[in-house]
């Protein structure tokens, strides 16, 4: 059985053939307000996504820390509360 290799120059004009077949003329006008709007837009999805990351991988470093017996308080020092009294007379 004989193997056809097909050079690059067929490749080409297959591309090109394939291309002219589904071109169509697009009649649009993209403002440079569009790209703004688009970069919002992918910034609020990146920053909902971070933060539902960040909630649930405390939540689930809290579990795991539970199951351990860990204490993530143990070696904290809490200051206690100054509380000043004002006696105006």
């Amino acid at each position: 059985m004989k193997k056809k290799i097909i050079s690059m120059g067929q490749v080409g004009y297959f591309m090109i053939c394939f291309t002219a077949l589904f071109e169509m003329t697009s009649y649009a006008y993209l403002d440079p307000s569009v790209m703004t709007y688009a970069i919002q837009a992918i910034a609020g999805v990146a920053i909902a996504v971070g933060a539902i990351v960040g909630i649930y991988w405390r939540k689930a470093r809290r579990k795991i820390n539970d199951s351990l017996g860990i204490d993530e308080n143990k070696n904290k020092e809490v200051e206690d509360d100054v509380v000043e009294i004002f006696d105006e007379k």
